[in-house]
Formats: C-alpha cells, sequence, structure tokens
C-alpha cells in the first residue's frame, strides 16, 4: 500500500491479489474507486469525490470536510 495526495486530501492506493488496484479517500466514507491498474483507480476516486461533493452542494447539504479548504468564498 502506498500513498498520494490531491492537495491536502488523502488518496491511500493498493493493489489486490487478482491484480487490480483500488484508491480510498478514508476521509471520505465510501468513496472508493478500482482500476486496471493505480492512475485509473487514483483518476476514478478523484472523480468520485469531486462528485459526492457536488452532490452534496445540490442538495443543500454539508459539503465533506475534506473539501473545506479546497472551496473558499472570498
Amino acid at each position: 500500500m502506498d500513498n498520494a495526495t490531491l492537495g491536502s486530501i488523502r488518496i491511500v492506493v493498493g493493489r489486490e491479489d487478482d491484480g487490480s488496484w483500488w484508491a480510498d479517500i478514508e476521509s471520505m466514507p465510501g468513496v472508493m474507486a478500482y482500476g486496471a491498474s493505480r492512475e485509473p483507480a487514483i483518476s476514478a476516486v478523484r472523480a468520485l469525490a469531486f462528485r459526492v461533493a457536488a452532490d452534496c452542494i445540490d442538495h443543500g447539504e454539508e459539503v465533506p470536510a475534506a473539501f473545506a479548504k479546497v472551496f473558499s468564498v472570498a
């Protein structure tokens, strides 16, 4: 298992026994994605994290804490 970062949002990456890769944002429960290789798994989990944040915004819900510093109002 190793780590990649997207700003302050930590992404944990690992590999399954079957060779597939997974990426997980532990600070956002349920935000996990798989890929055939490491980079597609990371890309997929990044996209999912943004979709989750966008869905919260669309529904007037609190944005996940992992995005607290991503969005700022001037």
